[in-house]
């Protein structure tokens, strides 16, 4: 999958997310969206690096320890 494919799904999704609101206001959508990708993005590379969590922050491009609080914030320690 390139990245444009996986932007056009963000976007698609974002799309929809607010049809769904049938003209309600929405509110703290990018604190919503980054939480809501980031679980996925943290299972997904440390399965990927075998749960080592000194790769998987080398491939993130985070700090170690960045990368074990954000863990921990979403229960996947």
């Amino acid at each position: 999958m390139s990245n444009q494919n996986l932007e056009q799904c963000v976007r698609d999704s974002l799309e929809g997310y607010f049809r769904d609101l049938e003209g309600e206001t929405p509110a703290n959508v990018y604190d919503m969206v980054i939480r809501l990708v980031e679980k996925p993005l943290l299972e997904v590379v440390m399965n990927h690096a075998d749960n080592n969590q000194s790769r998987a922050a080398e491939w993130l491009g985070l700090n170690r320890n960045t990368l074990r609080k954000k863990l921990v914030d979403h229960q996947l320690l």
